[in-house]
């Protein structure tokens, strides 16, 4: 069974970049899909961007389509999200997830197991 560990998460001022990551633990990363989450105080746990198996379908909210880029290094059982120009609503606690249908790969959290303990990011001046 795959196990998840998110980092990367900091302080950092609005404008600014980090570059999140997603470590998997066991043999089976290449078959999976991968989800990024994140949830803000108060507020439901939202999907953000997620890839399939091969990595060649990806998808974003469209509140981080234009600034998030997702990748995966399978080799290196590795995902990665890359943040540029970080918002203050961008602030929120970030999970990556398995999805164990690694073919496509969508928002939906019940689909996702696996789950990360989270990292922290919080932008703000």
């Amino acid at each position: 069974q795959l196990q998840l560990v998110e980092s990367g998460g900091d302080l950092v001022q609005p404008g600014g970049s980090l570059r999140l990551s997603c470590a998997a633990s066991g043999s089976t990363f290449e078959s999976v899909g991968i989800g990024w989450f994140r949830q803000a105080p108060g507020k439901e746990r939202e999907g953000i961007s997620c890839l399939s198996r091969f990595g060649n379908l990806k998808k974003y909210a469209d509140s981080v389509s234009d600034r998030f880029t997702i990748s995966r290094n399978n080799a290196n059982n590795m995902v990665f999200l890359q943040m540029n120009n970080l918002k203050p609503e961008d602030t929120a606690v970030y999970y990556c997830a398995v999805r164990p249908t690694g073919l496509t790969c969508n928002f939906v959290p019940s689909e996702y197991e696996n789950w990360g303990q989270g990292t922290q990011v919080t932008v703000s001046a």
